[in-house]
């Protein structure tokens, strides 16, 4: 770890993915014009969780985002070239090691055998939960207090929030790339931002002023203009640039993008993302700190260029956030065009008509929604045409334990389009696909019983592994 009094130029931090299906050019994009010492990419949400377990279900040498690879054979020429960059990414999954051999091959084939490489583990808890359970560890539902036991027998994966520590320490042993598995997607930033100025784990109010600007980076183009209620005005939204947040040694941001790139950097977008996926905004909860919103202060220095300061921090809670998956069944989900008048009617109509064959063939289902896109059903409640719609998107969704029950289902929808009322015009979709469904399970662990552990190796030791290449 770098001595601060040694060390007090700001960091400077872009990140380039938001999510897995983030844009595939603003990484590489980042790295190359961005002047940067970090670039940080996070892709990982409950959702994307799920899906890394079916992946790893069906190979187990899967389960790590199988984006990441091809775009690190981009950006190896940059680090090459940029010898004081690093690349910290939760990429790794559910299979960091196995996202550190594909890599390691990818470094060594271009030449740099020696490409420091740190893999943080420790977060994967799927195999300690039924000791945890034994012994009287209580992992409730967050929101509905209900036992885990109604669903221990069906996990498919179970991660802890891991926070910036280990991040710091794979930095500190010298790793160029840090590939972790779940970590709460502020400490993406904060762990190189302690490897750089070397502040304490109980600095509260420093680790919350960059813990803020982890938050404010953490979904990409969201602090650069995306999603802003002034987009209409937004410069060249289609080459938006991605976040870059210059940490200073008191825990002050400088929030800017890269010169020439689309988008705003302004007081307006900041706070958008600032309050974005926030509960109590005076108690920003995070494995690392306790942040309070309420003390910062935002003020615009130039064209894009806003200065965040004042963040102030409490020690963290004595429990880690859990997030697990399990089996919940099978799903599926069709579409077809309904336009005409009545359309809305005709379309649930129809929707109906599809559930009573399903019925009538003997099968029932668990849980059934039916949408009519266009007549407010987005956003039940809020929003309603101020005419009856005359042309909808019909979507429905089935769930249930059995797979035959829902794959009758996926064939009752095709017959609508002459079997059913007029204006169906035809496909929106080809016949949905029975496909696993998945059920998140939120709970709390004790702190003190999880453990990381950091390994950090040239590429070519970890190159040395099978291939683990997904298509």
């Amino acid at each position: 770890m770098t001595d601060a009094r040694t060390n007090s130029r700001p960091i400077r931090i872009g990140n380039g993915a938001g999510f897995w299906g983030d844009s595939l050019d603003a990484p590489f994009d980042l790295a190359r014009d961005g002047r940067l010492d970090v670039l940080t990419l996070e892709y990982l949400a409950e959702l994307t969780l799920a899906i890394l377990s079916h992946l790893r279900s069906k190979n187990p040498n899967a389960g790590y985002v199988t984006d990441f690879p091809p775009l690190f054979d981009r950006l190896a020429p940059i680090l090459a070239d940029q010898a004081g960059l690093k690349i910290v990414t939760n990429a790794g999954g559910l299979n960091t090691a196995a996202c550190a051999a594909v890599c390691g091959r990818i470094a060594v084939n271009g030449g740099a055998d020696d490409l420091p490489i740190g893999v943080v583990t420790g977060d994967d808890v799927l195999d300690r939960v039924a000791s945890w359970r034994g012994d009287g560890v209580s992992l409730d539902h967050m929101e509905t207090g209900e036992s885990i036991d109604r669903v221990a027998d069906r996990l498919v994966c179970a991660n802890v929030y891991l926070g910036a520590r280990p991040i710091a320490e794979a930095l500190g042993k010298g790793a160029r790339l840090a590939l972790t598995g779940r970590v709460a997607d502020a400490s993406l930033t904060l762990g190189p931002v302690v490897d750089r100025f070397g502040w304490g784990w109980d600095d509260w109010n420093r680790l919350a002023g960059a813990s803020v600007a982890g938050h404010l980076v953490e979904c990409g183009a969201q602090a650069t203009g995306g999603l802003w209620e002034g987009w209409s005005d937004m410069p060249d939204p289609a080459g938006v640039g991605y976040p870059v947040a210059e940490v200073s040694v008191d825990g002050s941001t400088l929030l800017t993008k890269v010169e020439g790139t689309g988008g705003l950097v302004s007081r307006s977008t900041v706070t958008e993302q600032l309050l974005y996926e926030i509960g109590d905004p005076s108690c920003y909860r995070t494995p690392d700190v306790d942040v309070d919103f309420t003390t910062i202060d935002l003020e615009e220095l130039g064209a894009d260029r806003v200065r965040i300061s004042g963040a102030s921090g409490r020690k963290p809670s004595d429990f880690l956030k859990l997030a697990a998956v399990y089996r919940d069944g099978w799903t599926a989900t069709g579409m077809l065009a309904v336009v005409g008048r009545d359309a809305e009617r005709k379309a649930r109509f129809a929707a109906n008509l599809a559930l009573e064959r399903v019925n009538r063939a003997g099968f029932m289902h668990e849980q059934i929604l039916i949408e009519c896109i266009g007549a407010g059903d987005v956003v039940p409640g809020v929003f309603r045409p101020e005419k009856p719609a005359e042309e909808v998107l019909l979507r429905v969704t089935v769930r249930d334990p059995s797979r035959v029950a829902v794959e009758r289902f996926c064939r009752e929808l095709a017959p609508l389009i002459t079997s059913g009322p007029p204006g169906i015009a035809g496909y929106a979709t080809g016949r949905p696909t029975a496909r696993p469904a998945f059920g998140y399970w939120p709970a709390l662990v004790p702190r003190e019983l999880v453990d990381f552990h950091v390994e950090v190796r040239p590429s070519r030791d970890w190159a040395g592994g099978e291939d683990h290449h997904v298509d």
